[in-house]
């Protein structure tokens, strides 16, 4: 590539070449231009190689090392070159060479322009970003929007929020990016009311703005403010795109707004938004959740094109249904379309088989995932094999896996050999056990609520004692149990012997009702565990009315007979509740669908589709 000897061509014109370079679409192609190039005279042109380094470097079909010769034999390569090969360093996750770069830059005495600092930023480090931070203020980018936006962008991801709201505060000129990064900033480090405070401020909201704060309350789970804001982005008549339709989604999935989440559905096919994979999986993922798999099999089947999320999504929609045979059959039909599995696809597999009782199935999958496809088994498909094993009665198996383990077993692990016991009655493996949890899970209440039942069981009410008074000691707080039923569009939440609902008196006269109207049928209720329970339900409550009973009763008193009750539980159901929904379903001609913690309840006719096995 050198041009020492080379003479210059005059009757080519140089024109037609630069614009070839541009459209090039192979290496091939762009060392024939180059070539050309070079034989023009045009080796040490800046604008000329600019074309050539800006191909090399940043074009998907492009060569680097090729770029960087190139810029190697220019004798003085000007900001512009400078900037394209910074950027190129970023996009190719090589950032410290991007850093590397912009010194040599300064040491050449060029001067960085607009284009330069965005790249830069994004490559520092937390230390750099400072330094970084005062170049832009001593070359005259202070009022940069783009430089600023870039340092608000670095600041946030490691977390110094409060240089990043003093670049914010201070800045002559925000746009929408501005105010949606100091937003997206405060929501990823947990700082959701200080996001909705920023939100708030703003003079001009778009679609990305709302979209951002929508999001910042899904990720923390307030599904209801998240409902509010949309509601009224929709009252300021902001045009909902994919990004706030996905956010939605979510927030339906964890109410289980079903009613809603169809009509967000709707609006999708209406009004031509783009079906993109990530949303179709999100679509699905409503509706498996929300208690309806006709429907989310209608969506996964009309997909034209399938990718492995979307598969994922629906086999583990199968195995919170207890559909296991259902879910193995579709892992199979996914290897007939050749679509490889991830280690995703085999949890779910692993699920499906722990919740139907698959025991010899989901021995053959562990093994298979790594014979067939080549994946090495995860903390989180050991906990699945523990759970399958555990849930069967096969107490030794499973801590026999988990002595076996490669890696240390976490609480997931751990928690899953635990719950077994209390319920196939291990007394003494499941103190062993709960010790060595509570101290590797200190702050979830569950745990110690498990093995405090384990040693009422027992009789053994000192170490019962021992384990609340350990709970009080560490500031651990009973999770409140809460079921949701929507019912007319709208989320309506019970608590355990809860009265805040306007139609209080007439659900709790409903309650009465049922419990009447059971016991005729068989019911007899399941106290044990209830007086030294700790968490499931608050113990000063009646067991007989429980979060689920209430949103039950209210669900009959809204509806005709025969019709479907959909309710979403944040805990486990409890053995009592379990029962009498079987013959709530019986007496009253009517499906009732509870998604509890761990998995789906189809209630018809006095069975449910779990056949007891949860």
């Amino acid at each position: 590539m050198s041009s020492c000897l080379v003479q210059p061509c005059p009757w080519v014109s140089v024109t037609p070449i630069l614009g070839a370079v541009e459209s090039c679409s192979t290496m091939a192609e762009l060392k024939q231009h180059h070539s050309l190039l070079l034989r023009m005279g045009l080796s040490t042109d800046n604008h000329a190689m600019s074309r050539i380094i800006t191909f090399c470097s940043l074009s998907k079909n492009g060569d680097l090392n090729y770029a960087l010769r190139v810029f190697s034999t220019i004798p003085n390569p000007d900001t512009f070159l400078y900037n394209t090969l910074i950027k190129a360093y970023l996009h190719s996750q090589i950032p410290f060479n991007s850093i590397l770069l912009y010194t040599h830059m300064l040491e050449q005495s060029l001067t960085p322009n607009s284009f330069t600092f965005p790249s830069v930023i994004r490559a520092c480090s937390a230390h750099q970003a400072k330094q970084l931070h005062a170049h832009v203020l001593k070359f005259g980018f202070g009022a940069d929007v783009f430089a600023l936006n870039n340092l608000i962008h670095v600041y946030v991801s490691f977390r110094s929020l409060d240089e990043a709201r003093k670049v914010f505060d201070k800045m002559p000129v925000r746009n929408v990016v501005s105010w949606t990064s100091i937003i997206s900033g405060y929501s990823r480090w947990g700082f959701v009311d200080e996001a909705f405070r920023v939100f708030e401020l703003m003079p001009h909201k778009n679609s990305a703005s709302w979209n951002a704060m929508i999001a910042s309350f899904v990720q923390s789970n307030r599904f209801q403010e998240a409902f509010a804001l949309f509601h009224r982005m929709r009252r300021e008549k902001v045009e909902l795109d994919k990004f706030v339709a996905a956010s939605m989604l979510s927030a339906c999935t964890g109410l289980g707004a079903l009613e809603q989440g169809k009509w967000i559905h709707r609006y999708v096919e209406r009004s031509g938004i783009e079906l993109d994979s990530k949303l179709a999986t999100t679509i699905v993922a409503m509706y498996c959740k929300c208690g309806c798999l006709e429907k989310a099999f209608q969506v996964f089947n009309g997909l034209p094109e399938k990718g492995v999320s979307s598969w994922n999504c629906m086999i583990g929609g199968l195995a919170m249904h207890g559909r296991g045979e259902d879910a193995i059959r579709l892992f199979r039909e996914m290897e007939k379309e050749m679509i490889a599995p991830d280690s995703i696809t085999f949890v779910n597999v692993l699920t499906a088989c722990a919740h139907s009782g698959l025991v010899e199935e989901g021995r053959h999958y562990f093994r298979y995932m790594t014979d067939v496809h080549g994946i090495e088994p995860t903390r989180e498909h050991y906990g699945c094999m523990v759970d399958l094993l555990a849930r069967d009665g096969r107490l030794d198996e499973a801590r026999k896996v988990i002595d076996e383990m490669p890696v240390t077993p976490d609480a997931g692990v751990l928690g899953a050999l635990l719950g077994a016991c209390k319920i196939h009655g291990n007394f003494e493996l499941g103190e062993q056990v709960g010790k060595r949890v509570i101290e590797l899970e200190p702050g979830n209440s569950g745990r110690y609520v498990i093995l405090a039942n384990i040693y009422a069981n027992c009789g053994k009410w000192e170490e019962v004692a021992s384990v609340r008074k350990l709970m009080n000691d560490r500031g651990v707080k009973k999770a409140p149990g809460f079921s949701m039923i929507e019912m007319e569009g709208i989320v309506n939440e019970f608590v355990a012997g809860g009265r805040a609902h306007p139609l209080a008196k007439e659900i709790h006269a409903k309650v009465d009702e049922m419990l009447e109207s059971i016991r005729l049928v068989g019911y007899v209720p399941v106290t044990d565990g209830v007086l030294h329970d700790l968490v499931e339900e608050e113990r000063e409550n009646p067991l007989f009315y429980h979060s689920e009973k209430l949103a039950i009763a209210y669900g009959l008193l809204k509806t005709k007979r025969g019709e479907t009750l959909r309710i979403t539980k944040n805990l486990r159901v409890c053995k009592d509740c379990h029962q009498a929904c079987k013959l709530i379903s019986k007496v009253y001609d009517c499906n009732i669908i509870i998604r509890d913690r761990n998995r789906f309840h189809h209630f018809s006719k006095g069975e449910c589709s779990c056949k007891d096995y949860w």
